[in-house]
Order: structure tokens, then sequence, then C-alpha cells
């Protein structure tokens, strides 16, 4: 197995666990059993005031494929080549950068970045990725993370820490991709405007 050292440990041993196939497979059975598995590009798409979108830690592509379906002009972004190969074979024709958030450096300007999968957790910088994300949005531009709450991960306080202080002020949260009323729980859904 290829050694990816400037991937963070955490994410590392979940994909040494996980087997990609099966994990997109989830997202089609989730559809078959007549479950919306794009919550979070439902989401994007109600929220977006002016495209463009940057999928940011896009993995395998699931929620970037569906925004391009949805004729929403998107570029994805992710550290792991693995990810993107696996994004790129299945939509060859939208675009895949390989490059940690944190580390981010495109000419252009977003109207939303979103983060879904458990991005902030799994990201060895994680003010470094905020901050990444910040630059990247145009002003009054929407940052949209999701990610699971667990001990030892970051809390949501935490997030909204790392937003304010790549000058990101918080506009609403959620318990899930649907909007649901955030009364605690184990996952948040945040959304946060540049100034």
């Amino acid at each position: 197995m290829r050694e990816e050292t400037d991937l963070p440990a955490d994410w590392a041993s979940w994909k040494d666990r996980t087997d990609l196939d099966a994990y997109d497979a989830r997202w089609a059975a989730m559809a078959d059993a007549g479950h919306d598995p794009h919550g979070e590009a439902g989401l994007v798409q109600a929220l977006l005031e002016e495209g463009p979108v940057l999928d940011g830690g896009c993995g395998t592509g699931r929620v970037a494929i569906e925004l391009d379906r949805r004729g929403i002009a998107v570029t994805g972004a992710d550290p792991d080549p693995d990810m993107i190969a696996a994004a790129r074979a299945k939509a060859s024709g939208l675009r895949w950068v390989t490059a940690g958030l944190e580390h981010l450096d495109l000419p252009e300007r977003f109207g939303l970045v979103v983060l879904a999968g458990n991005v902030i957790p799994y990201a060895s910088d994680r003010s470094g990725v905020v901050g990444g994300c910040a630059r990247h949005l145009r002003p009054g531009g929407l940052l949209l993370a999701g990610f699971a709450l667990r001990p030892g991960w970051p809390t949501a306080s935490d997030y909204d820490g790392w937003c304010a202080a790549a000058g990101l002020v918080p506009e609403q949260r959620w318990s899930t991709w649907d909007r649901d009323p955030y009364e605690g729980g184990d996952y948040v859904v945040a959304l946060h405007r540049r100034r």
C-alpha cells in the first residue's frame, strides 16, 4: 500500500477500513430504498445566491456530481489522490483538484464552499482548512459544513472559533442537511458568511 504521509492519520485509518466501491454503493442503496441521498446538494442549491461552488474534501465526487447534474458550476478538491481518481472516473468532464484546502490556491472566488462528510474532523490543520475556504469565497459568500460531533473531534464552538478567525460570521446552525433545528446532538450543519 502506498504511503500517504501528507494525509491525516484519522483519514488514513478510515480509508484503510473502507472499500470505496462499497462506500459509493451505500448512496445508491439509499436512493433505491426511496430516501434522498443528496441532502447536501439540495441545501447548497437552496442557499446558493451566486455560483460557482467549491466542493471541499470532495472525496469520490458524490456531492459535486449531483450539483453538476442540477446545473450548478462546481469544482471538487481533495488532498487524497485516490479519491480524486475515483471522482474523475465517474465524471471526467468536471474539474477535480488534488490539494488540501489549507494549501488550495485557485484563481476564482466561489459563492459557496461546501464541506460535507466530516472534512473538518479529518483535517490535520482544521483552522487552516477553514482559512483556505474563506480565502476562496467572494465577499458575502457562504461556507457550509456538516460534521459529526464525537469525543476527541472538534465541537461546534471550536469550528465557530476557526470561522471567526478567518473573517466568517455565523448565519445558521442545523442538525441535518434537511435543516432540522440544532438542539445539541451528534451532528451539526453550520452556515457562515464571509464579511
